[in-house]
């Protein structure tokens, strides 16, 4: 990826601003990819990954405060992608009778379903967004990246 060729810009850019326009071209690209395999099953990548925190409570039910600290992207509006998913039949939600502020989120057996479809999905596009590099290439991309 050429960030002076996708900018079109004819003079070189300085490396500190390259490498942040760089970072950002190829978050847009993966994140497109992402939402695109996602699209058939009608969830956005932040109901993807409430899911799959809920699928990572290994059956234990999770509060909102929870759901929104494991965020890959941390948002205040957890409650509404809750709320969308209980709309299909991913999650449930109980309300303590004892102490109403009191909120339990699991994921359901056709949310698990769903998500293991996804997950087969995500997998694929990931393989093909990273075919061009090796093991090695993306433990050295991942030691690079863990340095922000």
């Amino acid at each position: 990826m050429n960030v002076e060729k996708i900018l079109k810009s004819e003079k070189k850019i300085d490396i500190s601003s390259r490498t942040v326009i760089h970072v950002l071209l190829v978050y847009n690209k993966i994140n497109e990819s992402l939402t695109s395999t996602l699209k058939p099953f009608d969830i956005s990548l932040q109901q993807f990954n409430v899911l799959r925190i809920l699928r990572g409570q290994k059956g234990k039910p999770a509060n909102l405060n929870t759901i929104n600290e494991r965020m890959v992207t941390k948002m205040s509006n957890t409650t509404r992608l809750v709320d969308k998913l209980i709309l299909k039949g991913f999650v449930k939600r109980d309300i303590c009778e004892t102490n109403r502020r009191k909120i339990e989120i699991k994921i359901t057996k056709k949310g698990e379903e769903a998500l293991s479809s996804m997950d087969i999905a995500m997998t694929k596009n990931d393989n093909d967004i990273l075919k061009n590099f090796s093991n090695e290439e993306l433990e050295v991309l991942n030691r690079l990246l863990d340095k922000f």
